[in-house]
């Protein structure tokens, strides 16, 4: 196991989590997320590439569209 920090909270993935598979175990869609990543903003295709590591830190925000 390892541990993240995401939105300020402690987490323990497995290793070798995939970021999208981390996002979707919190009830959340990747294409409906924006993802920081260890201070980088990530896209989805960049976000879908990651695995996670011990320590990474990871900021997830909702993306909602309003008129």
């Amino acid at each position: 196991m390892i541990k993240i920090q995401a939105n300020g909270k402690s987490f323990e993935v497995t290793e070798d989590t995939p970021l999208p598979s981390f996002v979707e175990s919190l009830g959340l869609a990747m294409p409906r997320v924006v993802v920081e990543f260890n201070g980088e903003a990530k896209t989805p295709q960049e976000a879908a590439q990651v695995v996670l590591q011990d320590g990474d830190r990871l900021e997830i925000v909702k993306i909602v569209a309003g008129g």
